[in-house]
């Protein structure tokens, strides 16, 4: 298979967390798939140090599938994605971010399911793996790092984040979609996939290409999730405000939107808080994404990469 041009390539961003790169890349390069299929991996290092290449080197040095190292030190997560793309020529391009692992079919399941729907990108479930037992909330944080809906096989309406998805090279109206615009903030894929929705390129659903993300343990916490949360609230009043021209009509719904879920999920939050309900952080998010809505622009804007860990709080 080594000697065989790839027909997929799986792309891997990374920035400085070599065990969980360890464990991405050799779950990539242990991928089953059909015979006279061939596939290569791609890791991108998003630290201008470098600080990825003895990692991939050393796991190169001892695979049977091409293992490629790319720096792109220009930082953020879209110029990594892009720089992915750029590294690549097949025709399919697969996305694992380096705190999955793929589960031993998942490349051949992508790309079975993108045969059979002709989809221009296809997305798999997501699985959390906790990297300890919080005390507190640990059904909140499974359900907000995972992505498991209860689509059937095919195509679908909608479309998931890039993580744990298969994209269709001859799609892209451009060599490097993602836009720098959200390289801090987070949320290029969205940006990419809400442009290929409008422009009516075809999504599917492959139940069977399951990965594991095992979030850092400093993201285990409500201090995270709540603000990511609140990012997530932003993103279709931001997307409003982004058209050309802005959307102004668009911008005043979302924001009603958004004050009348603040207030409706703020109550039910504060006396899910007072009694102490199981559940309450389910309505702590809702609140805050609520929030998002309200409030979207520049100064609110929150940046989720390449900052330094925080300690992780999972009270509340």
């Amino acid at each position: 298979m080594a000697d065989a041009a790839p027909q997929a390539s799986i792309v891997i961003p990374t920035y400085k967390r070599p065990d969980r790169l360890t464990a991405a890349a050799a779950s990539a390069i242990a991928q089953s798939v059909d015979e006279g299929f061939a596939f290569e991996v791609v890791v991108v290092d998003n630290d201008a140090a470098g600080s990825a290449r003895e990692t991939v080197e050393a796991l190169s040095a001892r695979s049977s599938v091409p293992l490629r190292y790319v720096l792109e030190p220009q930082s953020g997560v879209a110029h990594a994605r892009n720089a992915g793309l750029r590294a690549t020529t097949t025709p399919l391009i697969a996305f694992l971010d380096d705190d999955e692992t793929a589960t031993p079919h998942w490349l051949s399941e992508l790309v079975r399911v993108q045969a059979e729907t002709q989809a221009d990108a296809v997305f798999g479930p997501v699985r959390t793996e906790l990297p300890f037992d919080p005390p507190a909330h640990r059904a909140h944080f499974e359900a907000f790092f995972a992505r498991l809906p209860d689509h059937a096989e095919g195509v679908i309406d909608g479309y998931y984040g890039c993580g744990c998805s298969l994209l269709r090279r001859a799609s892209l109206e451009t060599p490097e979609p993602f836009s720098p615009v959200r390289n801090e903030t987070g949320g290029e894929d969205d940006l990419l996939f809400q442009q290929m929705a409008a422009a009516g390129k075809r999504f599917a659903w492959a139940p069977g290409a399951l990965v594991n993300e095992t979030p850092i343990a400093s993201r285990v916490s409500l201090d995270y999730t709540l603000r990511r949360g609140f990012a997530y609230g932003q993103g279709p009043s931001a997307k409003c405000a982004a058209e050309t021209p802005p959307n102004i009509p668009g911008v005043a719904f979302w924001m009603a939107v958004g004050v009348a879920q603040f207030s409706l999920y703020g109550l039910i939050a504060l006396g899910a808080w007072a009694a102490r309900r199981p559940l309450r952080a389910h309505w702590y998010d809702r609140t805050a994404r609520g929030l998002g809505k309200l409030l979207w622009w520049g100064p609110f804007k929150i940046n989720f990469y390449h900052d330094a860990p925080k300690a992780a709080s999972t009270e509340g």
